[in-house]
């Protein structure tokens, strides 16, 4: 057991503090568009065309669009899109488009998805047909944006020249357990993906962001526009991928509140949240998955544990470890609202997601396909359809 813990520990404690090192030098050099020199007029006046496909989103549409048609910008548009809704969604859209210029505000009602399509990129689809903008801005149903948020990220991408931006969002979190799950999330997306190597054209890190994904007109229409992601769950990463692989500029910045999302509510709403994306985050293919299930819980469970089994100096390093997640925690609360004492809840956030992982497996396996706003999609229709 003793040599063990020393290998365990040991393998512990540098991919942590390897991971925590990485970041310390990488996360500062990620721009902050909410500072005071992104408070300006983009270069060239770039027309923007927002697209919003919403299904079944009645609770949060009206106020996603209103808040849409206060940017304080003079050359954008926005196409909403009611995409099958069997709520209040379309008349919603309709009650706001009646009160808004019609150049400013188009809304589109799609009745049936065609064979071959998934619903939301079908819709993001559509929108972009209609488009009339210099960049496309892909962002969701229920995503709060401050009036300056557009102009700060299109003088930031114009001035970088950028042909993709992403913006991260604040998370709106009411209650500890989701605090707990995206404290969790966000290390796990530290660990897993580097957003400070995205604008790295010799890596292959990327980015994609469901709440703020803007990619030039010219760079859309050469990727193959949304008909390459058309059988896509994991549409707005996949964006991103097809982005960087093709050699285009792409970059990530953080925006403190210019937007907004309230992603989950609850620990249990982000386990449902992410049911539908694991499975396909491992490709659909169970070894897989259940080797990822492994490596989560070694590398987050095991030096809790390992502190405690362990004896004398076989402690050391699984303390490294700790000290170097703790410190991730201390790094990302100062850009969110998760205080750093979440760290102790680590271990429960770890289980849950590897219960998510589990779930997602087993439930798409079960059902032969995902179901996603009650539309089932056969599974072998996502794998041929994968990027």
């Amino acid at each position: 057991m003793s040599y063990f813990h020393w290998i365990a520990g040991c393998i512990l404690g540098l991919a942590w503090l390897w991971r925590l090192a990485d970041a310390a030098v990488g996360v500062p050099k990620i721009a902050d568009v909410s500072v005071p020199e992104w408070d300006r007029r983009p270069p060239g006046n770039p027309r923007i065309s927002i697209i919003v496909p919403a299904c079944n989103e009645a609770a949060d549409i009206e106020a996603t669009l209103t808040r849409l048609l206060a940017l304080e910008y003079d050359n954008y548009e926005v196409i909403t899109v009611d995409d099958r809704s069997t709520d209040r969604t379309g008349e919603m859209m309709e009650r706001v488009a009646s009160a808004a210029p019609a150049s400013r505000l188009k809304v589109v009602h799609i009745a049936e998805l065609p064979p071959g399509w998934m619903g939301k990129p079908h819709a993001m689809w559509s929108a972009g047909k209609l488009a009339t903008g210099d960049w496309l801005l892909f962002t969701d149903a229920d995503v709060l944006f401050k009036p300056d948020a557009l102009p700060r990220a299109v003088a930031y991408a114009e001035s970088e020249r950028a042909d993709h931006l992403v913006v991260f969002p604040r998370m709106i979190m009411k209650h500890p357990g989701e605090k707990m799950m995206i404290a969790f999330f966000q290390t796990l997306f530290v660990f897993g993906h580097r957003p400070w190597k995205v604008a790295d054209p010799k890596t292959k890190d990327h980015i994609g962001v469901g709440a703020f994904n803007m990619v030039r007109r010219t760079v859309y229409e050469a990727l193959g526009t949304y008909q390459a992601l058309r059988f896509e769950v994991l549409d707005d990463m996949k964006l991103g991928k097809v982005v960087k692989n093709a050699g285009y500029a792409q970059r990530n910045v953080f925006a403190a509140d210019l937007i907004s999302i309230r992603w989950a509510k609850g620990a249990w709403g982000v386990v449902e949240n992410l049911t539908k994306n694991f499975f396909a985050i491992m490709s659909y293919q169970w070894p897989r998955a259940l080797a990822s299930c492994f490596a989560l819980a070694f590398l987050n469970l095991m030096p809790f544990l390992g502190i405690w089994l362990a004896q004398g100096w076989e402690r050391m390093g699984y303390g490294v470890a700790l000290f170097a997640m703790f410190s991730i925690y201390v790094g990302m609360s100062r850009k969110s609202d998760i205080p750093p004492y979440y760290f102790v809840l680590h271990p429960v956030s770890s289980a849950l997601f590897v219960y998510t992982m589990l779930r997602s497996t087993f439930l798409t396996l079960g059902r032969g396909g995902v179901v996603w706003r009650g539309t089932f999609y056969p599974l072998a229709d996502l794998r041929k359809g994968m990027v």
